[in-house]
């Protein structure tokens, strides 16, 4: 008895010239309705030459049919099917179908995750290496204006270089944060609350021709996220529906809880499921073709005239988003507008951290009362330069290595008492973390401060490789180095009391 349309495979049996001599009912489902007597050409597009051809060599032995993943001509333009031919008898061939969708959306996923990790290793690369120049060139220019009154002649042109050296620092801050490598301080939120704050700030940025409304869920749930940056994330595509909207509009920033029950499929992303907590920008601007929606979250990929923009805010988004654990999405539609979704995992049942208490500014650069001891090891000349004059002038008596393996040297001399040390994390050899651990079998008592131009993945759970160790990201002015120290050293001696 012939059981050829009963199958579950999807089978084909084609003549030498591509014809369908018989299609049982599964291939007949996935290629959509009666195709018997068709030519396979008309529903497939070709691996890259004409199907017939293909299906010749087959039929004929010159080539052995191996699978090739083809675009289906009626079902779609994401619609693939995986097909396999065998020659069978009379010249004849065999195709064994099957729905290659899924596995041509993980290998779209998986190119783009690529591509979008290699610009991320690319950008905090650069990001490291600026950061240490930045660092040494805002450190000497501190050093000069602490030397300069106010009504020097010199001083504006100092002031200058030091206001342009920290637009340079945010800018590369921007690339960190699509790199994901800045250090994040994540806190309990409630996005309502978050929003609220910004509202004044927003409706200064959107200007009087656009409406900026807000649609909350009183039920809101909260999420873990850094409060500054998501502000900056918010600011951003705030600012970017603004400038869509030349005549003006309304915008509409919605907050809502979601859940998926299921793996939740949305461009080339899933989303797991569970809780989620979604915040949405919707504008009423001029669209975004598709062919800029592929590139839009890329450094330095901007649609802006040249000088009214960088290039990186929706990069910076992305990078934000995605370190805090979330998903970025847009869906647009050409003259109509835009709407980007955020969703962050959801927190149910935890209570919302309010504000960290700001650190108080140093007044000025004080002494110890005994002269202390810091053990500065940094492998960039320039900032170690920077580094050592800065803590000489806060009274400190420094000990400079420009490795992990010169710092142990010094210590080995156990006669020398060091009550700080302060190091690169990055460097030739040893890193910072490594030779630190080694130091303190001996010295437990030492307070530590590691340097970094970005967050490594030691500090990735937010936490510091060491006990009670601080972090000092670089680009750092004098003060901020000065006060780390300071507040080390109190530490200390409070311990010591």
């Amino acid at each position: 008895q012939d059981h050829f349309d009963e199958l579950p495979v999807a089978l084909l049996l084609l003549d030498p010239a591509g014809v369908i001599v018989r299609a049982n009912s599964a291939a007949r489902e996935l290629l959509g309705g009666q195709i018997d007597g068709k030519s396979l050409a008309t529903l497939l597009e070709g691996p890259g030459r004409p199907l017939c051809d293909w299906v010749a060599d087959v039929a004929t032995g010159r080539l052995v049919g191996g699978p090739e993943v083809l675009r289906s001509r009626s079902a779609g333009p994401e619609h693939f099917v995986q097909v396999t031919l065998r020659r069978s008898e009379e010249s004849g061939v065999t195709a064994v179908l099957s729905d290659a969708s899924d596995l041509k959306k993980l290998e779209a996923q998986f190119a783009q995750s690529q591509k979008m990790q290699a610009i991320g290793q690319l950008a905090g690369g650069i990001a490291h290496d600026f950061n240490n120049l930045l660092t040494a060139i805002s450190g000497h220019c501190d050093l000069l204006m602490l030397r300069h009154d106010k009504g020097d002649p010199d001083y504006a042109d100092l002031e200058q270089i030091n206001q342009n050296a920290n637009r340079a620092a945010a800018l590369v801050g921007q690339l960190l944060a699509f790199s994901r490598k800045q250090k994040l301080k994540l806190q309990m939120l409630d996005l309502r609350d978050s929003l609220s704050d910004l509202t004044h700030l927003l409706n200064r940025l959107v200007g009087e021709r656009i409406v900026l409304t807000f649609h909350h869920d009183p039920k809101l749930h909260l999420i873990r996220a850094d409060k500054r940056q998501l502000e900056q994330v918010i600011m951003n595509l705030v600012v970017n529906a603004r400038d869509a909207m030349v005549d003006g509009g309304d915008i509409t920033i919605t907050t809502g809880n979601v859940h998926f029950d299921s793996n939740n499929t949305h461009e080339q992303a899933i989303l797991p499921p569970g809780d989620y907590v979604c915040v949405a920008v919707q504008d009423q601007g001029c669209g975004i073709p598709p062919d800029v929606l592929d590139k839009m979250f890329e450094p330095f990929f901007s649609t802006k005239r040249v000088g009214e923009g960088t290039g990186l805010g929706l990069s910076t988004a992305y990078g934000i988003v995605k370190q805090t654990g979330g998903y970025i999405f847009c869906d647009s539609v050409v003259g109509e507008g835009s709407r980007f979704s955020l969703y962050f995992p959801a927190h149910i049942g935890q209570v919302a951290e309010a504000d960290p208490a700001p650190a108080p500014k140093p007044s000025a650069v004080r002494a110890e009362p005994a002269e202390p001891t810091v053990l500065l090891v940094e492998d960039e000349a320039p900032v170690r330069a920077f580094a050592s004059r800065a803590l000489q002038l806060q009274g400190c008596r420094v000990y400079e290595a420009s490795c992990a393996e010169e710092a142990l040297e010094i210590l080995s001399d156990q006669r020398l008492m060091i009550d700080v040390f302060v190091t690169d994390v990055v460097m030739p050899g040893m890193d910072g973390p490594a030779w630190v651990r080694t130091a303190l079998r001996d010295r437990p008592a030492t307070r530590v401060i590691f340097m970094s131009g970005y967050t490594e993945d030691i500090f990735a759970d937010g936490n510091a490789p060491i006990p009670g160790a601080s972090f000092l990201a670089k680009p750092f002015s004098l003060s901020d180095l000065t006060a780390l120290v300071s507040k080390q050293l109190d530490g200390r001696n409070a311990e010591g009391a």
